[in-house]
């Protein structure tokens, strides 16, 4: 049983890991357009600091046997929730505006609600369904007002398929190894992941790695690379198990609407970005859908989760 102060300790987790996702969109972007290092080489940088940390942070804590058979289900997990999901983030946020990133990222959880349904057995209600038509309405929309001509700061056609497949991947990592997630504790399937996470990388950076002028990085950029290794890598990776533990998914993903807050606050405000009509009338579909979706009726108690429902929405 979940007391109040665990389930309120999950809320502050889980909004703290989406401020940091927020702001990261903005830092991505800004890394992205000083072209001093490539998608590849800052995922496997990433991978290599939150490797570290998550190794060094497991040697003072208690020994947790990872069963033989889940090491490969832990492997495929982290294919599709680290390396696939960041590379597709990575690669798709030098396409894409910082704004329109952070709006894609509101399908999350419409796509873990199809995934729940086929592989935990979350009923698929009305409400459900009118909350995805809507949402995918506002990102018809967003697509038919994004992709402009020319110009760095344009939303291509691929950058929104990148930052589709981003969504798409997480949830499908959400939605099929969510009992995987809760089976160890937080620090040893991350740092196993991350491990297997930085040998997939390794073919595609390691001549990046070695033939890039990391003087010739920007001191600005090089404090931007440190917040995405150690806040939005180990420190959001650590916060969103977390607090999956002690809140019910559908909570989970209504943190994920802090993000494209929080991006659109700080990219006007840093003039990265600017705010239109369309990206309004955009991001109010996609999250009014999200919210539909978010309300509907839920399974009870939820399975797999190991926590007890509160409601039967």
């Amino acid at each position: 049983m979940i007391t109040a102060s665990e389930e309120f300790r999950g809320h502050l987790s889980i909004a703290a890991a989406y401020t940091i996702f927020g702001l990261n969109v903005v830092l991505c972007k800004d890394i992205a357009n000083s072209q001093a290092v490539s998608p590849y080489v800052l995922f496997t940088l990433r991978a290599i600091g939150a490797s570290a940390l998550f190794w060094l942070v497991s040697f003072f804590q208690p020994a947790e046997k990872v069963e033989k058979g889940d090491m490969w289900r832990i492997a495929l997990a982290s294919f599709l929730g680290l390396f696939l999901t960041q590379m597709t983030f990575l690669v798709g946020i030098t396409m894409a505006t910082a704004i329109d990133s952070a709006i894609l990222g509101t399908l999350g959880p419409v796509f873990t609600m199809i995934f729940a349904y086929f592989f935990i057995g979350e009923p698929i209600t009305g409400k459900k369904a009118g909350g995805v038509t809507v949402a995918l309405a506002g990102v018809i929309f967003l697509i038919l007002n994004s992709v402009h001509a020319g110009g760095a700061s344009a939303t291509t056609p691929l950058g929104l398929v990148m930052l589709l497949l981003n969504s798409l991947t997480f949830s499908m990592y959400l939605g099929i190894f969510r009992p995987l997630i809760a089976k160890y504790s937080v620090v040893t399937f991350m740092k196993w992941a991350f491990l297997y996470a930085l040998l997939m990388s390794l073919p595609l950076s390691a001549k990046g790695l070695f033939t890039m002028d990391y003087t010739a990085v920007p001191v600005l950029v090089r404090w931007e690379i440190g917040y995405l290794i150690f806040f939005a890598t180990f420190v959001a990776y650590y916060l969103i198990p977390y607090g999956q533990k002690r809140i019910r998914p559908t909570l989970v993903s209504m943190y994920n609407y802090l993000s494209p807050i929080i991006a659109t606050v700080v990219s006007i405000w840093t003039g990265i970005d600017h705010l239109t009509w369309q990206k309004v009338v955009a991001a109010s579909a996609i999250v009014g859908g999200v919210i539909l979706v978010s309300k509907s009726r839920a399974a009870s108690p939820d399975k797999g989760s190991g926590i007890p429902s509160k409601d039967n929405r």
